[in-house]
């Protein structure tokens, strides 16, 4: 009660004059996770201990206009918002991870979404796994959508997302930004619910080295030579085999329609990637379990760095690979879950590597996430 006093005072002391600007939507989550990563024939593995904190608001202010800001843990990779256990007890950092504006007019009935900000990649765009982008990416720019609440969900029916995003800026006559542009659909048929949709990503002015000074944005690459034009079919099928026990096959596959002929540093046979897994249940409540297993190929020039960041954790590359994902998760009280994944991964083709370099690496995360 006197949190919401609070709150009723200071948006009266900023003007506030209607009641839903204090509809604040106070959200956050804690994750603990052991992590060890080891390559075939190393002689031992590498242990973490990490966190990752997000906490967040997102005030619906009136019904056409909502935001949001979160913070998290700092981390110095654009895919990851994790920080080592290190330094000798030292503060860890805190960095703004959203801030955005979230416009829906009431003339389109509230279906469309103009997004201005920085927002989390499954709530801007439509995405079904990770095998194009990281789940922890959070896309800065502007963004039309058509077809997603105001919590970045799918609806039913016919969705539609077009996008522009800045990747740098660094007083150059062409920066470089990424441009995105969807189409997909939800709906179901007699038992089952599926989705399908597919992307299209152009990451425009991108022929330059990001592993030099002055380009301020990880995982470090140099892409000279080389470009993305992307396009994604994405979609999942699911139903359930008891009531409280879904089940959902999904899939994904990505090509670089970018040529040699204007890159030279494009491998035309090495443009696809692809990603199939099944889930089996759902831990949304305390005693239930789910799982999923997934195979994963990705060819060097078929998607950039900003794909998943723990799949081949212990190597300096994460394209050109393939490998195996497996997850459990289980509910063990009210908010809180525990679960473990293993990957085995390794590279999809030499290409002129020394061997050494080709071995499976695997990696063994437990987490423990508290949501509140």
């Amino acid at each position: 009660m006197k949190k919401t006093l609070f709150f009723v005072a200071l948006a009266t002391a900023l003007g506030y004059n209607n009641a839903e600007a204090v509809d604040w939507n106070w959200k956050g989550d804690i994750r603990y996770r052991y992590q060890s990563e080891i390559q075939e024939d190393a002689d031992h593995s590498r242990d973490r201990h990490r966190l990752r904190v997000r906490f967040g608001v997102n005030p619906w202010i009136n019904e056409e206009l909502s935001a949001g800001l979160r913070l998290s843990t700092d981390s110095s990779e654009t895919t990851s918002r994790n920080q080592s256990l290190q330094d000798g007890f030292k503060t860890k950092n805190i960095a703004f991870d959203e801030v955005y504006i979230d416009y829906h007019p009431m003339f389109l009935n509230g279906d469309v979404n103009v997004l201005l900000g920085k927002r989390e990649v499954a709530k801007t765009l439509f995405v079904e796994k990770d095998l194009v982008w990281d789940s922890d990416l959070t896309f800065e720019g502007a963004t039309f959508q058509y077809g997603k609440d105001i919590d970045g969900k799918q609806k039913s029916g016919l969705g539609a997302v077009v996008g522009w995003y800045s990747l740098d800026e660094d007083k150059a006559e062409q920066d470089p930004y990424l441009f995105v542009a969807q189409g997909a659909y939800k709906g179901e048929v007699s038992d089952l619910g599926f989705d399908l949709g597919v992307g299209y990503y152009d990451f425009v002015h991108f022929d330059l080295d990001n592993s030099a000074a002055g380009l301020g944005f990880e995982p470090k690459f140099d892409y000279r030579g080389k470009d993305f034009n992307i396009v994604e079919f994405f979609g999942s099928i699911g139903g359930d085999i008891t009531e409280s026990v879904p089940w959902k096959l999904y899939g994904q596959y990505a090509f670089n329609t970018a040529s040699n002929d204007d890159n030279i540093n494009i491998d035309e046979s090495e443009r696809d990637a692809w990603l199939a897994g099944l889930k089996i249940g759902k831990a949304k409540n305390p005693g239930q379990l789910e799982g999923s297993a997934e195979y994963v190929s990705i060819e060097r020039d078929a998607v950039t760095y900003l794909t998943d960041s723990d799949r081949n954790a212990p190597a300096s590359y994460k394209t050109n690979i393939k490998g195996v994902k497996l997850n459990a998760t289980y509910h063990l009280v009210q908010n809180m879950t525990i679960g473990a994944t293993y990957m085995n991964f390794s590279r999809l083709h030499d290409l002129g590597v020394a061997k050494e370099t080709s071995k499976t690496n695997h990696l063994l995360q437990a987490d423990v996430v508290v949501k509140f």
